[in-house]
């Protein structure tokens, strides 16, 4: 069994977060504004993938054509039907913020 020490776990550790505080900088300077754009597409597409693996599974499972069992073809669709439910409420949180910042005196 391969045991560290203390001593080479804080190096580890110490490497590491100089790694993230190097790297972070980058990611949070973008100034085009395309970073959180990107960012909410890469998320819906995301999602819609996650749908449509759960529709395919349980048209599969329906016709007899996978391996897949019960179990594993409910969780997908639970999975699915998570990840949308949480897409909608951040979807809800942008536009309650946005018609906050419209209905503030100038």
């Amino acid at each position: 069994m391969n045991e560290i020490s203390p001593q080479q776990l804080l190096t580890q550790m110490r490497a590491m977060s100089t790694e993230l505080n190097s790297s972070l900088p980058t990611a949070v300077s973008e100034t085009n504004g395309s970073g959180f754009n990107d960012l909410f597409k890469n998320a819906i597409e995301q999602v819609n993938d996650t749908q449509m693996q759960a529709g395919g599974m349980k048209r599969d499972f329906e016709t007899g054509t996978s391996n897949h069992s019960l179990a594993e073809v409910m969780i997908a669709s639970q999975k699915a039907d998570l990840s949308f439910r949480a897409m909608t409420e951040v979807r809800n949180k942008l536009v309650n913020a946005y018609q906050e910042i419209m209905n503030m005196p100038v």
